[in-house]
Parts: C-alpha cells; sequence; structure tokens
C-alpha cells in the first residue's frame, strides 16, 4: 500500500471515529452513518467534497500542508495523529503548542468568581485559551488542552469556519477578523517573536486565503471583542456582550461574556447552571 492509501484509509478511518456534536450536529443516534460524512468533513475544512472524496480513496497528488492542517482541525486530531497525517503526506508536522504559560493569579481569581454566573476565559498575549471557567466549556468545549495550533482563538478564527459560526452573526465575521489580524500584528510587533508565533503565521498565511488578504491590508485598530449569539441545546439562544479585561502585572486577558440587557439569556444561563450536573459539557465545535 503506498502513503496515498496509507493516508486515504487513516483519513477515513478517523472521519468515521469523529463525534458529530464536535462540529454541532445531530448525535450519532440520528444519523445513518458513523462518525462524519465526507461532504462534513469537505465542508467544515473549506475544500470541495470531491477533493475530499479523492484523497480518502487514495488518489491524485498528496495534499497541501494548508489542506492537511484544515482536515486535522475538522477531525479534532490529537498530536500523535496529525505527526502521522503529516508523514504520510511527506510535510513536516507543525511545532506543538509551547509549554503552558502560568495564569495570572488575579485574573484567575475573577475567573473563578463568575464561575457560578458568567461564562469567562483567559488567554495569553498570542490568544492562546490558557483557562476557562465552566459555563465558558459548557458552551465552548473545552479547548485550552488541545493539539496544535487548536488552543488559539485566531487560528480557530480563520482555519476553522465552524468556530465562527458557533460564535457570531456572519454579518459580524468581516470586522471580528479584521481585528483577529490587527491583534496578531500588533503583538508580534510588541513582543520577541518566538519560533512558534512566527510557525502559526506562517501556517495562517498558508491556509486561509481570507487572512492573509486582510494581512496584507496592514490594519491597525483597538482591541475589539465582538457581541456573540451562541445557542445553546438546551435552553436555545444567547445573547452575550463582551468585554475584556486586561491584567496589570501580565499580558493576559480575561474575556466574559455578560447576558445582553433586554434578552432572556440571563434566564437562560440561569438555567443551564441549574442543569450543572445534569447536563454534560459539549464537546469542542469546530
Amino acid at each position: 500500500m503506498d502513503e496515498r492509501m496509507r493516508l486515504g484509509e487513516f483519513l477515513r478511518r478517523r472521519r468515521e471515529a469523529a463525534d458529530p456534536a464536535a462540529c454541532g450536529l445531530p448525535p450519532r443516534s440520528r444519523r445513518r452513518t458513523p462518525g462524519l460524512r465526507r461532504e462534513e468533513v469537505a465542508e467544515r475544512a473549506s475544500i470541495s467534497t470531491v477533493y475530499y472524496e479523492r484523497l480518502e480513496r487514495g488518489r491524485g497528488a498528496l495534499p497541501s500542508a494548508s489542506v492537511l492542517a484544515s482536515v486535522a482541525g475538522v477531525l479534532q486530531l490529537s498530536a500523535a495523529e496529525q505527526e502521522y497525517l503529516y508523514r504520510l503526506a511527506g510535510h513536516a508536522a507543525p511545532p506543538h503548542r509551547r509549554e503552558r504559560e502560568g495564569v495570572d493569579a488575579g485574573l484567575q481569581y475573577l475567573l473563578e468568581a463568575l464561575d457560578d454566573s458568567t461564562p469567562a476565559s483567559i488567554t495569553d498575549h498570542f490568544n492562546d485559551v490558557l483557562a476557562q471557567n465552566w459555563l465558558n466549556r459548557e458552551l465552548l468545549g473545552d479547548v485550552v488542552d488541545l493539539p496544535g495550533w487548536q488552543p488559539n482563538l485566531t487560528w480557530r478564527w480563520f482555519a476553522q469556519p465552524g468556530w465562527r459560526d458557533l460564535l457570531e452573526p456572519r454579518e459580524q465575521h468581516t470586522q471580528t477578523g479584521l481585528a483577529y489580524v490587527a491583534d496578531l500584528r500588533a503583538v508580534l510587533e510588541q513582543h520577541e517573536p518566538d519560533p512558534r508565533a512566527v510557525a502559526m503565521l506562517d501556517d495562517l498565511r498558508a491556509c486561509c486565503e481570507e487572512f492573509g488578504e486582510l494581512w496584507e491590508q496592514h490594519t491597525v485598530m483597538a482591541r475589539h471583542c465582538a457581541d456573540k449569539v451562541i445557542t445553546h441545546p438546551q435552553v436555545g439562544a444567547l445573547h452575550l456582550e463582551c468585554s475584556v479585561i486586561t491584567s496589570v502585572t501580565s499580558s493576559q486577558r480575561l474575556y466574559v461574556l455578560k447576558p445582553a440587557p433586554g434578552t432572556p439569556s440571563r434566564q437562560r444561563l440561569d438555567q443551564v447552571l441549574s442543569g450543572r450536573t445534569l447536563i454534560p459539557s459539549q464537546p469542542v465545535r469546530g
């Protein structure tokens, strides 16, 4: 079996083992086939279904690193699985996530204080998610310990289209994308770029045409955190206002999602909290 056939077999097996709920799809009990369908993987990886089918059948040229990054994100591959996938396609795997930075003690205190009322998370200056409280994990999944670039909010926005659809109405996507690009540019100019930061920038430019086009605009703008509309499977739509609190002792940030006034979101969040021991946390959607 040549490398293309091995690659195709591996992709098929991982697709069949994938959890549809991780992409916001109906659970397996309502589906005729296990895992994800080929067209579902292709759509979320921003490639054609015909092309993805050829990959699984071991036909045609081996895929590029950018295609591998998109497919690996959709299939939620572990670090070891990503390395194997890249090796089968003749590419070097992207660098592993660096050792996690210690969470700012002051922001951690606020994060825990909000645990019984408000979704919140802490990121570092590169937008890697370092910590989440229970409500944040319930709405968005646990992203802290995911492999590769997946804990990074900028990466998730551009490389995993399902993520942005989970968070915001589509009319906000362009503005939020510009904000992520501008924020990354500002951060790279303010800090000594480490190899991982440079590699992530290169991979974003390679895997996402939209990111590359926005990057070339050299946009500079104030920090921006758009309001969110997140649909919880038990209570429905949650309209949330986003606020950012920056630490005075570190470069970390606390993202707080407050219920929007004039909406039933506060009552609906309380319903989620009342079922905390009954409703299992939702897996990562991306």
